[in-house]
């Protein structure tokens, strides 16, 4: 099990998220941003603004998630 905290995956708090695999660990970065934007939590909004900005230029959004996917396979399991 590996663990990163939302801050570290682009969000804007320090909840920790547990997972065997990157996909998993995204998959749950992504689910606990929208219920963020659902509640409408002011740093998530902006951390979700900065993602957008980022989505803008060509191939960057994709560059920032293997990034991210390498940092996570870094990881020692816990």
């Amino acid at each position: 099990m590996k663990k990163m905290t939302c801050n570290q995956l682009g969000g804007a708090c320090d909840r920790v998220f547990s997972a065997e695999t990157f996909d998993e660990i995204a998959a749950m970065s992504k689910k606990h941003g929208m219920e963020m934007f659902v509640k409408r939590d002011t740093a998530h909004l902006q951390a979700i603004g900065e993602m957008r900005e980022l989505m803008k230029t060509p191939g960057a959004m994709k560059d920032w998630f293997e990034s991210k996917r390498k940092e996570f396979e870094a990881l020692s399991d816990s």
